[in-house]
């Protein structure tokens, strides 16, 4: 079985060490530098590797095994609660469970657009948002989705980017050809998930 839909492409890595740049080029005081490094890494070959896995034409397909649990009946909270966002990272770090991509923490992300509107665009379609700010978003994955059933306790959720999480939507792992993530531990790294760029980095998940 596959451990993910699609291994990330080159560019993926190439644009996270961009945004890392723009962040140390920020915090240095240099933002025109930062500027231009965060528009180099708006690469539109990361969505299009991003689109042969979320949406229209994406790689699941076959029945579920079960369905939909009425959403007046499902788990709640619908989302981790801070403190299991906190266990999450801790144990996951920055870096999605099923495809190895680094990823980058929301509040990150939104404190680039604040700074860099232009540069860290962010539309209303896909196409007009910045791309590797979009596709590499730290997402909460529920391995079990929470529509089927599953809790968003740490033991249920895992950190992956956006693809990965959107393109199996509402289907287990065994659905859509996914082996168990939970037989992999997380990859070690000293990324950061750009999260250096908030006051209280660890806090704001």
């Amino acid at each position: 079985m596959r451990v993910c839909f699609a291994e990330p492409i080159p560019a993926v890595f190439e644009s996270i060490r961009g945004l890392d740049a723009a962040v140390t080029a920020h915090l240095d005081g240099h933002p025109l530098l930062a500027a231009d490094l965060i528009r180099a890494a708006d690469r539109p070959e990361i969505l299009a590797w991003a689109d042969t896995m979320w949406g229209t034409g994406g790689p699941w397909s076959g029945p579920r095994s079960t369905p939909d649990i009425p959403a007046a009946n499902r788990l709640k909270p619908r989302m981790p609660s801070t403190a299991a966002k906190l266990a999450i990272i801790r144990r996951d770090g920055f870096t999605c469970r099923f495809c190895g991509a680094p990823v980058i923490l929301p509040d990150a992300r939104k404190a680039l657009m604040r700074h860099y509107p232009e540069a860290a665009r962010w539309g209303l379609t896909n196409a007009s948002r910045h791309a590797a700010l979009q596709v590499l978003e730290l997402q909460w994955d529920h391995v079990l989705p929470h529509a089927r059933g599953g809790s968003s306790d740490p033991s249920n959720v895992l950190v992956t980017c956006a693809p990965c999480n959107y393109g199996r939507g509402q289907l287990t792992c065994e659905e859509v050809g996914l082996s168990d993530p939970w037989l992999r531990p997380p990859v070690k790294s000293d990324w950061d998930g750009l999260s250096r760029l908030l006051k209280q980095a660890v806090v704001n998940v």
